[in-house]
């Protein structure tokens, strides 16, 4: 039960973190600090396979490159800009619709076929965006006065579904733990220009190093990048891959959790509405899938 929900914890509590980080590190430069962080960790307990992979991480270099920036270099990127002027508890519910723009990324640019079920699944959660993103109130629509840190938010998700879909459709034969080292690392690339252009053109502060500072990134570096997908990948070898997808709908509960209890943050009636519509579409969305998976199987048998 730990490894189900030891993930969305974590990737909740880093919601609420990259909130806390504002005024004391620049969003970019947090991004930049994480994934270093992260590699410097991961690197030892990885570099004899990545060594011993070369031959492969040459071979996939471009495709490596191109999901380091989307992942590494632009979703976590566009996630913490995002809090800059967002709530956490926002940013984790426009993060949880992420299964629905996966669904809706492989229709549109790779022509996967989506049910009917799925597509009322999609409809209800793109709804449930909606009204966070007008703040319950369809007036905000009218008048175009949308919070930017939502919008980032909301091409963070994209960025990430691009990034899925793009592993699913290519295989690189690489071990997990030495495809996550070259990402890390090629991201890191990615992500430095970024946070340089920051920290001379973006009108932020210059780092805070204090005690406070030194906590936020080895959170950041720790638990959410490197912790969070090790309890995911027990978790699907011991359940299987349904179970644990289900348990990743509960980071949005706990990012309203540790708001109320950290932040102080309360949740407003338009933030519950948009739970429900989103759990509910994902709900439908999956279940379409799981129906299918039952048919495949059933026809593989009486075959």
């Amino acid at each position: 039960m730990t490894v189900l929900v030891a993930p969305p914890l974590f990737w909740g509590g880093n919601a609420i973190v990259g909130r806390m980080a504002v005024g004391v590190v620049p969003p970019l430069t947090l991004n930049l600090l994480r994934w270093i962080v992260a590699l410097l960790i991961l690197l030892p307990f990885a570099w004899r396979a990545c060594l011993a992979h070369k031959a492969l991480l040459r071979q996939h270099l471009g495709f490596l490159c191109l999901t380091a920036l989307l992942s590494v270099a632009s979703y976590n990127a566009l996630q913490y800009l995002a809090l800059t002027t967002s709530s956490p508890l926002n940013t984790s519910l426009i993060g949880a619709s992420t299964p629905v723009w996966i669904l809706l990324t492989g229709f549109v640019l790779f022509r996967v076929p989506v049910g009917g079920l799925s597509m009322l699944g999609a409809a209800l959660s793109l709804l449930g965006v909606g009204t966070i993103l007008v703040r319950g109130a369809p007036g905000n629509l009218a008048s175009l006065q949308f919070v930017p840190g939502d919008l980032y938010m909301l091409a963070g998700t994209f960025m990430w579904s691009l990034y899925t879909w793009l592993l699913l459709r290519r295989q690189t034969g690489l071990p997990g733990h030495v495809a996550l080292a070259a990402q890390m690392f090629l991201g890191i690339l990615f992500a430095l220009p970024m946070a340089a252009l920051e920290l001379r053109y973006g009108g932020y502060a210059p780092v805070a190093w204090e005690w406070r500072t030194a906590g936020i990134i080895a959170y950041v570096g720790l638990f959410p990048s490197l912790l969070a997908y090790v309890c995911w990948q027990r978790a699907v070898a011991q359940a299987g891959a349904q179970l644990p997808v289900f348990f990743m709908n509960l980071a949005p509960i706990f990012t309203l959790l540790l708001s109320m209890l950290l932040l102080g943050e309360s949740p407003q009636g338009y933030h519950v509405v948009a739970l429900a519509l989103i759990l509910l579409g994902i709900w439908l969305a999956q279940r379409q899938s799981a129906q299918g998976a039952a048919h495949a199987v059933s026809a593989r048998d009486s075959g």
